[in-house]
């Protein structure tokens, strides 16, 4: 499938998402947000691909936030359906992705920006990246589910500083606090990214699938159920018993 606004490329196990909208700084569009969708659905059917990377062209940005001008003359309406389409076709669908989706932040994440990073199940960043949520200072909140993935990825009270001040947060400040995984020069993010998807290929991808399912519901009632019944379940499968017979055979699973 053709694209216009993002690059994708496959490398054995390992497929890379990249927003090429340079002269914007890679700002979320509706087209771009359509494509992101689309690639995600072409990868998911994919079966030799086991782990997704997501990140900007160029040094400058990952993604510096919405394009604004496509939502500029929106009435409430209008921003309310803005809003649950894209967490519906793309944001929560990374969340709820069956492979993982690591973010590999490289310069600007803002606004929309960060929260597709956030949606990510992990987030690499360079020594260049930026890291916030402006809206408030366009007299907005953020849609993309900002306010509910950040406190917990931070906790409320840091969650609330960033999202009233609006402020940007360094790339070292973001680790200290929970917000990115790790912090490499820019010139190494996404060999580092690619290291450690390149761990994550190797795993099984049936109890990977399974484990992001339970992970999303760790601050739910529903939890602690589903991880007893996706252990159980995966006792039946040919990953467990791939992965238990390498282990008494001293050899790396085959999976």
């Amino acid at each position: 499938m053709g694209y216009e606004n993002i690059l994708l490329n496959k490398e054995d196990k390992i497929s890379i998402i990249t927003i090429n909208r340079p002269e914007s700084l890679n700002a979320l569009n509706a087209k771009t947000i359509s494509e992101i969708s689309s690639a995600l659905d072409e990868l998911n059917s994919d079966a030799t691909c086991r782990v997704i990377i997501l990140t900007g062209s160029g040094e400058k940005s990952f993604v510096a936030g919405a394009d604004i001008k496509e939502f500029s003359d929106f009435g409430q309406e209008k921003a309310e359906e803005l809003a649950r389409n894209g967490q519906n076709s793309l944001f929560n669908k990374i969340e709820n992705m069956t492979k993982p989706v690591i973010a590999a932040v490289n310069g600007f994440a803002l606004g929309g920006g960060l929260e597709l990073a956030m949606a990510c199940h992990i987030r690499y960043a360079s020594e260049n990246a930026r890291l916030g949520l402006p809206e408030v200072t366009l007299g907005l909140i953020p849609g993309y589910g900002g306010t509910q993935r950040l406190p917990k990825l931070v906790g409320k009270g840091i969650a609330n500083e960033i999202i009233f001040s609006a402020k940007m947060v360094p790339a070292q400040r973001a680790k200290e606090i929970g917000l990115v995984n790790e912090v490499f020069p820019i010139e190494e993010l996404l060999t580092k990214t690619k290291e450690l998807a390149n761990v994550i290929a190797h795993n099984s991808p049936m109890a990977i699938s399974k484990a992001i399912h339970a992970v999303n519901l760790s601050d739910t009632d529903k939890g602690f159920e589903t991880e007893i019944k996706y252990f159980g379940e995966l006792f039946e499968l040919d990953d467990k018993k791939e992965g238990v017979s390498a282990f008494l055979e001293k050899r790396k699973p085959n999976f």
